[in-house]
């Protein structure tokens, strides 16, 4: 049977009559950070929910909670930093604010039972996990030094990857194609409606990963009788508690981790670092790999949304990646990896290279650099030595009055010569907005605490990290336009 469907309006009014019974003077009172919940989902209209549910609700049975007051509550136990269902169900019964904001009557409140049937419905498949329990043991990637980027290997597999996924006209359907939908339509939108992604039209996107770590140490059983045969290290198939999870290495804390590899690409022009589209991958992953799945599913998911460019770091430094920002129109800021760079590849006649593409003459100075010429695709490089108009060099190269002139195309070799040189100010003002997803990775992993909680399935650990990216726009829209609600909603 389908759920009775209550309006934004129809919500408001009940929160605004319930917080009048319940907050009555001489009984609860509200402190400060109550009353920003308050804001935050007054004006949060999630009534949508329902419908875009609907095909998984049945015409018979009993008749389900409002799909938009559960997602709601759920919402509501992240900001509180709640990990745990079970322990928000009891919040929910001694609470009468979490469970007026939820939209529930205090007294009258959903059980553990029924925030699990609504994951459910969130998710389009029938396991809970990508990866059935039994499979064959993997390797632990190789690691690298602390802090060092690991260097981008398989660049032919990467292009590879990029072929086939260009070949494909739709886009696969994935489990969480409807929570992504929800987030979609309910928050993605009305972000970009208010202004707070930066230009829908030309968007500045940033990628980076992040190391999701789900349990201390991998948990298998033995399947096979080798054991018993004096075999004790044998790589014959197991049983996993967790699948879809493996072996990482965190480059940062210079250790291995078991778990997930947790890739965002977000919004660089946004003031409030919003994420457009978190993915969970595997933890044994590289970052250049994550971002081009990320990157072709983004594509097909949201073509409402034009990338015109992309700011990545070191770990993205392969030559298929520019490849196919080159072919999209797609401008490329990316740092480049020294663990990758080995030979330019580029050096005509006498001139050489240096590490980020500036011509080096033949004293050993980088040329001037005289801008692009976007209609050729190329950059233009003059002597160093020439001061208005008069050549200073000893022993010139050239017999030209203004000296030597260079000109590299850029799709010559676009890492070396992007449109927009590396060593530039419009360059670093640019790639500065990197860092707007090292902020919002540090929102996820601190602030909202995404491994604190204890899941064992890729369903629920991707419905908490969706969950969080909603608390994220919700917070961004309380910023942007805070509302004063104490007047409307004080007791009389």
């Amino acid at each position: 049977m389908f759920p009775i469907v209550r309006s934004h309006p129809a919500y408001q009014a009940f929160v605004h009559a319930q917080l009048r019974r319940h907050y009555a003077p001489g009984t609860l009172q509200f402190v400060a950070p109550d009353w920003a919940l308050v804001a935050k989902f007054w004006r949060t209209d999630l009534s949508d929910t329902a419908r875009l549910l609907h095909e998984t609700f049945s015409l018979r049975g009993p008749r389900p909670w409002d799909p938009a007051d559960l997602l709601r509550s759920y919402l509501l136990m992240l900001e509180v930093g709640e990990p745990s269902i079970t322990q928000w169900v009891q919040q929910l019964q001694r609470c009468p604010l979490y469970a007026v904001l939820s939209g529930f009557e205090y007294g009258h409140t959903p059980g553990v039972g029924t925030f699990y049937g609504f994951f459910r419905r969130l998710w389009a498949a029938e396991t809970v996990n990508r990866s059935p329990h039994r499979r064959l043991s993997r390797r632990k990637v190789k690691g690298a030094k602390a802090g060092q980027k690991a260097p981008t290997k398989g660049l032919s597999k990467i292009g590879q990857v990029l072929a086939q996924l260009a070949k494909r006209s739709t886009h696969r359907a994935q489990p969480f194609d409807r929570l992504l939908h929800l987030f979609q339509s309910q928050f993605l939108a009305v972000s970009a409606q208010a202004g707070l992604l930066g230009n829908p039209e030309a968007l500045t996107i940033a990628g980076d990963g992040m190391p999701l770590v789900t349990a201390a140490k991998m948990r298998t059983q033995r399947l096979c009788a080798c054991p018993a045969r004096g075999r004790q290290h044998c790589r014959c198939a197991r049983r996993y508690s967790q699948p879809d999870c493996d072996i990482g290495w965190d480059s940062y804390r210079n250790m291995y981790f078991f778990g997930y590899h947790v890739y965002t690409l977000v919004a660089a022009e946004s003031p409030y670092d919003l994420p457009l589209y978190p993915r969970l991958q595997r933890a044994t992953r590289h970052d250049a790999m994550s971002w081009v799945v990320s990157a072709q599913e983004f594509a097909d998911r949201f073509p409402g949304y034009i990338w015109r460019t992309a700011i990545l770091d070191a770990a993205h430094d392969a030559r298929p990646i520019y490849d196919y920002l080159q072919a999209h129109q797609i401008r490329a800021f990316i740092d480049l990896n020294d663990r990758s760079t080995r030979r330019t590849g580029v050096r005509p006649e006498e001139i050489t290279y240096s590490a980020t593409g500036v011509p080096i003459c033949r004293k050993g100075l980088p040329m001037k650099d005289r801008g692009y010429d976007y209609t050729r695709g190329r950059r233009k490089y003059l002597c160093p030595l020439v001061v208005k108009g008069v050549v200073t060099c000893d022993t010139p190269c050239s017999a030209s009055p203004y000296g030597r002139c260079v000109q590299v195309e850029t799709k010559r070799n676009p890492r070396l010569f992007p449109p927009v040189a590396r060593d530039s100010a419009a360059w670093a003002a640019v790639y500065n907005r990197r860092t707007s997803c090292e902020r919002s990775n540090k929102r996820v992993k601190e602030d909202f605490g995404l491994a604190a909680a204890k899941h064992r399935s890729t369903m629920m650990w991707t419905i908490r990290l969706y969950g969080i990216a909603m608390c994220q726009h919700l917070d961004a829209w309380h910023q942007a336009r805070p509302l004063d609600l104490r007047s409307m909603l004080a007791p009389a």
